[in-house]
C-alpha cells in the first residue's frame, strides 16, 4: 500500500492545539483538509488561525505566497459531519475519554465510505478499544502526533489488534508523505513514547523521595553528565503534573498495576496542591515572575590526589583513565587487573554505580554514568556516612581537576543517570521482545519524541548488553519492592553473546 494521493481529503474532528496542528500538516503537504467541530465556530475559528500560521510560515521565507494562498483555498471548514463525505482519511484529536471517540467515530461510520482511513491521536487511550466499536475495524489505526505537529517530525502509527496490514502500511506511508518521521507500534500502553519514558520521570521522582537530591541537582545531573535535554523536574513543570501524572497513572493502570510504573506520591501532593507546573505558576520550581530558580548542589573545591590506581578498565566509564592522565594526575596500574575501579591515596576505591550503595563497604565513593565523561560538566558522587572524609574529598578533587562540577548525592542505588538509563533500556528491550516494535524504531522513537541523545539500544550498544541488567539486579538486592531487577526480556537479551559458558 502507498500513501493517499495528494487530491484525497483529508478529514480532521476536534479544532484545538492539536488538531490544528495536524490539520496543518496535511494542507502544506497539499491535501485537501475539512475541519469539523462538535462546538458551533471553532472550526472556522481554527481555520482562521491556521491561517494566520500559514502567513507567519511565509514571514519566515518556509513558504511562498502562491503556495500560502492555494493552501488556504483547500481548506474547509464544515459545520456537520455529513461534510466529511468523500473523504479518504479523519483523524480524530478530540478528548481523551474512550466514550466519545467511540460515539464519534460509529458516526463517522454512517458518513465515510468503508475504505476511508479512520484515525485516532489518542496519546493514552487503547487504539484497540476504541476500534472496536466500529463496523469495520480493520481500517482504524493511531495516527499519534508529537506537540506541536508542524514542528516535531515523529508521528507514532498504532496498529490495534484488529487493523489490517494495508491500514496500517497506509498510514505509515502518508505520514512519511507528509514528511513526518513515522515509527510503527502494536497497541500497547503508552504506545513507544510514552511506555519507554517512564523511568526518565520515574526514577528522578525515586531519588527525590529518598532525600537523596534536591529537584535542582537532579536536573543538573541528567543535563550536564546524562547528556538529557532538560531534567525530569523542570520537563514535567512544562508539561504540566496533572498531565504527566495522569500518563504515567493511565499507563500503570493499563499493566495491571505493574511496580515497574507505579507513579509517584511526591508528584500526587504537587498535583492535589495545584502546583502543575509553569501553567500555574509553580511546580517542582517557582515560576512567578521575580522568582530565584534554586542552584544545584556543587561541592567546594578540593584537592585532587596525586595518583590514582587503576583496578580493571574502569568499563563504561574508561575513557575517565586518559582524561585523568591529561589532567596530569598519575594512573598505576595494579598488579592484578581484576574488578573495576580506582584506588585512591587514602585506601578508599571509586566505583562506577553498580546499583548497590556505599553503605556495603568500608570506604567507597560511587560515581554516576554520564553520556560523554569527556564533555560531561557535572558529575555525581555518592557515599555512605562512614565514608572517610579524606576519600570522599580525594574523589571530589580528581573530578574536579578533569574541569568538572562534582554534585553530592546521597547513597542512592544506581544514583541518577544509571539507574535511569538501565531501567529505559530494560522497558525498550521488553518492549521489542514482545513484537511492539523493532529496535531501530524504538531508538528513532525515543530521540525524536523525547530528544534523548541517545536511543536506548544505541545506549546498550555503547555501554554493554549486560550493564543495564547487572545494574538494575543489583538495585533489586538492596531494593526489592518490585520495580527493579533485570526483566526476562533483558536477561535474554544479555544472553545473546558469544560469551556464554560451555555447561550449565
Amino acid at each position: 500500500m502507498t500513501a493517499l494521493d495528494l487530491s484525497s481529503p483529508v478529514a480532521v474532528v476536534g479544532t484545538g492545539t492539536m488538531g490544528q496542528g495536524i490539520a496543518q500538516v496535511a494542507l502544506v503537504a497539499g491535501h485537501p483538509v475539512r475541519l469539523y467541530d462538535a462546538a458551533p465556530d471553532l472550526a472556522r475559528k481554527a481555520a482562521d488561525a491556521i491561517g494566520s500560521r500559514l502567513d507567519r510560515l511565509v514571514e519566515k521565507e518556509r513558504l511562498t505566497a502562491d503556495e500560502r494562498d492555494a493552501a488556504r483555498a483547500r481548506l474547509t471548514p464544515v459545520d456537520d459531519l455529513s461534510g466529511l463525505a468523500g473523504c479518504s482519511l479523519v483523524v480524530e484529536a478530540v478528548v481523551e475519554r474512550l466514550d466519545v471517540k467511540q460515539e464519534l467515530f460509529r458516526a463517522l461510520e454512517d458518513v465515510v465510505a468503508d475504505d476511508c482511513l479512520l484515525a485516532t491521536n489518542t496519546s493514552s487511550l487503547s487504539v484497540t478499544a476504541i476500534g472496536g466499536a466500529l463496523r469495520v475495524p480493520g481500517r482504524f489505526v493511531g495516527l499519534h502526533f508529537f506537540n506541536p505537529a508542524p514542528l516535531l517530525p515523529l508521528v507514532e502509527v498504532v496498529s490495534g489488534f484488529a487493523t489490517d496490514v494495508d491500514a496500517g502500511t497506509r498510514a505509515y506511508e502518508t505520514a512519511r508523505a507528509w514528511g513526518k518521521t513515522p515509527v510503527a507500534c502494536a497497541d500497547t500502553p503508552g504506545f513507544l513514547v510514552n511506555r519507554v519514558a517512564r523511568p526518565f520521570y520515574a526514577e528522578a521522582f525515586a531519588v527525590y523521595e529518598m532525600q537523596g537530591a534536591d529537584p535542582a541537582t537532579v536536573d543538573a545531573v541528567l543535563r550536564e553528565s546524562g547528556g538529557f535535554r532538560m531534567g525530569a523536574f523542570e520537563l514535567t513543570d512544562l508539561i504540566g503534573q496533572d498531565v504527566n501524572e495522569s500518563v504515567t497513572h493511565s499507563v500503570w493502570q493499563a499493566f495491571f498495576q505493574d511496580a515497574r510504573f507505579r507513579p509517584s506520591l511526591a508528584q500526587r501532593r504537587l498535583v492535589e496542591s495545584g502546583r502543575l507546573g509553569r501553567k500555574t505558576g509553580h511546580g517542582w520550581y517557582d515560576h512567578r515572575e521575580g522568582a530565584e530558580r534554586p542552584e544545584p548542589h556543587t561541592a567546594g573545591p578540593a584537592e585532587p590526589p596525586a595518583y590514582v590506581v587503576a583496578e580493571g578498565g574502569l568499563g563504561p566509564a574508561a575513557e575517565l583513565l586518559d582524561l585523568i592522565r591529561e589532567a596530569g594526575i598519575e594512573v598505576r596500574q595494579a598488579e592484578e587487573d581484576e574488578g573495576s575501579r580506582l584506588v585512591l591515596p587514602s585506601g578508599g576505591q571509586l566505583v562506577l554505580a553498580d546499583g548497590r550503595i556505599s553503605a556495603e563497604f568500608r570506604d567507597v565513593v560511587h560515581f554516576d554514568l554520564a553520556l560523554d565523561y569527556r564533555k560531561a560538566t557535572r558529575i555525581a558522587l555518592s557515599h555512605a556516612p562512614h565514608t572517610s572524609a579524606e576519600t570522599v574529598a580525594q574523589a571530589t578533587g580528581l573530578f574536579q581537576a578533569l574541569g568538572k562540577k562534582v554534585s553530592v548525592i546521597g547513597d542512592v542505588p544506581g544514583m541518577i543517570v544509571a539507574r535511569t538509563v538501565a531501567r529505559i533500556i530494560d522497558l525498550a528491550v521488553e518492549a521489542v521482545a514482545q513484537g511492539v516494535a523493532t529496535e531501530e524504531d524504538v531508538d528513532t522513537a525515543m530521540r525524536l519524541g523525547v530528544n534523548y541523545p541517545l536511543g536506548p539500544f544505541e545506549w546498550s550498544r555503547r555501554l554493554g548488553r549486560g550493564w543495564a541488567g547487572a545494574l538494575l539486579d543489583g538495585m533489586r538486592e538492596v531494593d526489592p519492592c518490585g520495580r527493579y531487577g533485570a526483566s526476562f526480556a533483558l536477561h535474554q537479551y544479555a544472553c545473546a553473546t558469544d560469551q556464554r559458558e560451555d555447561t550449565p
